[in-house]
């Protein structure tokens, strides 16, 4: 069984800023660990795939991040997007591109986000081999929940068929759920029969042609219309026409929602979503009044709060649940919890064309 991994490493990381920025976003800082979000999930990758069949897809202003941070890849194995649509969009060009490189519809792919932290590896493997079966006997799409652990609202959850549950390590998907407040995550947990969508898919690519052909046979056509100019000049600048005339859509929304051949690995593996900066301080490690204290920093009379210095002296004297991040050109200060508003800081200065400090 030949198996595909798809990295997908496009996004921009807006509410990470003013860390990511768009000349070098999130996936490609070191945010925890030793390396960086992106060299972090290769590697791991790696201890189950084989290189060769290791795909990273990202835009063409990171190709050279790339090629510096995985210094062992193949350029071969970067795919390009001109710019973000989605992880709909995202899978079906990388589909494209895969068929030109000589694989073919019974290849297994499996499809990961570049932001995730994920250990104990053993358990994720297995999952993976779970997975793999499934998808390639039953001609299913797969995915991975992971047991939740707490009420979260900042994930997405999955609605599993609770029948046979405890027998089987494979359940039916019901119903996919959007983050959802802190009081329905809750309702959530109580009920016993939701997990946290890891937004790791897996599946035959004739799984996925049939559900792109089924569900979203637009945006398949249009990127079959790239085929007779894969090898031309004329390729990049038909890509970009391309993106330009589609939305923004998610694989969860376009296919998984729709389909009716989705099932879930039943994961116990660590596992978080790295999406903003409150998630990043609740996996630091914490001083004893439940601060996180980063960089050059004089601190007194704070809690819980989350104060990282970069190049310059911080002094904070008497915050609660405070976050003040530090940048080479700019500083984020933000109340604990609302980090996900963050981007919309981002937004207002695109708006405002404020483009030096994106």
């Amino acid at each position: 069984m030949e198996k595909i991994a798809l990295i997908m490493a496009g996004g921009l990381g807006t509410k990470f800023w003013p860390k990511s920025i768009e000349k070098k976003p999130k996936q490609f800082k070191h945010m925890l660990g030793e390396g960086t979000l992106l060299q972090n999930t290769y590697n791991r990758l790696a201890g189950y795939f084989d290189k060769k069949n290791i795909f990273v897809v990202l835009s063409y202003s990171h190709k050279e991040l790339a090629l510096q941070q995985l210094p062992g890849i193949s350029v071969d194995n970067l795919i390009y997007e001109p710019f973000g649509r989605g992880t709909a969009p995202c899978t079906a060009i990388s589909v494209n591109y895969l068929f030109h490189k000589g694989y073919n519809e019974d290849s297994m792919m499996a499809v990961f986000p570049s932001d995730h932290i994920i250990s104990n590896l053993g358990e994720f493997y297995n999952s993976l081999d779970r997975a793999f079966e499934n998808a390639h006997d039953n001609e299913s799409i797969l995915t991975i929940g992971i047991e939740p652990t707490r009420p979260e609202s900042q994930f997405g959850y999955i609605q599993v068929d609770n029948i046979n549950r405890e027998e089987s390590e494979i359940s039916y998907c019901m119903t996919f759920a959007e983050k959802p407040d802190k009081a329905t995550a809750g309702r959530f947990i109580e009920s016993g029969d939701f997990l946290w969508n890891s937004g790791i898919f897996v599946w035959k690519i004739s799984t996925f042609k049939h559900s792109l052909d089924k569900y979203l046979p637009d945006l398949g056509r249009k990127f079959t219309q790239l085929d007779l100019d894969f090898n031309s000049e004329n390729y990049v600048e038909h890509l970009k026409l391309i993106y330009k005339q589609i939305n923004t859509l998610s694989l969860d929304y376009g296919i998984l929602e729709k389909a009716d051949n989705v099932y879930c690995v039943n994961a116990s593996f660590s596992w978080t979503d790295l999406s903003n900066w409150d998630e990043l301080y609740r996996l630091q490690m914490k001083d004893a009044h439940n601060n996180v204290i980063l960089g050059d920093v004089i601190s007194i009379n704070n809690k819980n709060s989350f104060i990282v210095s970069k190049g310059k002296l911080i002094g904070a004297v008497g915050l609660d649940d405070i976050m003040i991040i530090d940048s080479d050109d700019a500083i984020l200060i933000c109340k604990r919890g609302q980090s996900d508003q963050v981007q919309d800081i981002v937004d207002y200065m695109r708006r405002k064309h404020i483009h030096q400090y994106l």
